[in-house]
């Protein structure tokens, strides 16, 4: 049976990320993100949810370099689970996000930061008529270069 695991999250920081090493080098950074419901109930106040990231390597850097509490990120990765016995002897379970790619949603701050210039909520047009004319026509399969 095939299987698939993607998660794509667009949320705030819920405090700066931390950086850490591993004993090997290899950057890891952690940080939580807070992700407000898409439906809230009349006369009630918006809910969040809030969830534990890992980010490694150059994910990592970039992320503690660029991001700081408050500021919004898209995560996209895949939800793993960790399991543990905790000092009384319970057995303990924490789900996280490994991040694949994290990206800014924002526009350009005055620390000058790059920038992605869509609003958050507003995905780029791909069929715009601006792209029109700019693809080759091709006559026939075999002059297709795979």
């Amino acid at each position: 049976m095939a299987s698939f695991n993607k998660v794509i999250m667009v949320g705030h920081l819920v405090a700066d990320p931390e950086l850490r090493q591993t004993p090997n080098g290899v950057p890891v950074a952690s940080f939580r993100i807070g992700v407000t419901r898409r439906f809230t109930k009349a006369g009630e106040q918006p809910q969040s949810d809030f969830f534990d990231v890992v980010a490694w390597r150059q994910t990592a850097e970039f992320v503690t370099r660029f991001f700081t509490k408050g500021r919004p990120i898209l995560v996209c990765g895949s939800l793993q689970t960790r399991q543990w016995t905790d000092q009384n002897g319970g057995k303990r379970i924490s789900y996280e996000i490994v991040a694949d790619e994290c990206s800014f949603v924002d526009k350009k701050s005055d620390a000058g930061a790059p920038v992605h210039d869509a609003p958050v909520n507003e995905m780029p047009n791909y069929s715009s008529p601006k792209a029109e004319g700019s693809f080759e026509e091709l006559s026939a399969d075999d002059e297709l270069p795979f």
